[in-house]
């Protein structure tokens, strides 16, 4: 099992999200972050005024799948997430040793 987690544009997250759910995972948690990566910081212009985001908001989506399906996953948020600007975000991939599902004692692939 692996768990892949991408930091995604707040307004890719439906096509995202739905780009996963094609792929059969039905599990999935997503979050807000703030962060930046390698690109410079950039200026927006709000209300007349150009403001500086140090920190901008992302959608933070986390999901553990079998190995098996870690690549048409990662393949299918790339596709999903991408703009083509700086920003977009990253992937990482993750092994994951151990899942258990608190409610029924279910592990490996069956607690997913």
């Amino acid at each position: 099992m692996v768990r892949i987690t991408a930091f995604v544009r707040p307004h890719r997250l439906e096509e995202v999200k739905s780009a996963i759910a094609a792929q059969g995972v039905t599990g999935m948690t997503v979050s807000e972050a703030r962060g930046r990566g390698n690109h410079p910081e950039q200026t927006v212009e709000f209300a007349g005024q150009a403001v500086l985001i140090a920190l901008p908001v992302r959608a933070r989506v986390e999901v553990v799948v079998e190995l098996e399906k870690q690549e048409t996953v990662l393949a299918a948020i790339q596709r999903a997430a991408q703009t083509g600007e700086p920003g977009d975000g990253k992937i990482f991939v993750e092994k994951v040793n151990q899942a258990h599902r608190i409610r029924t004692g279910e592990a490996g692939m069956d607690a997913l």
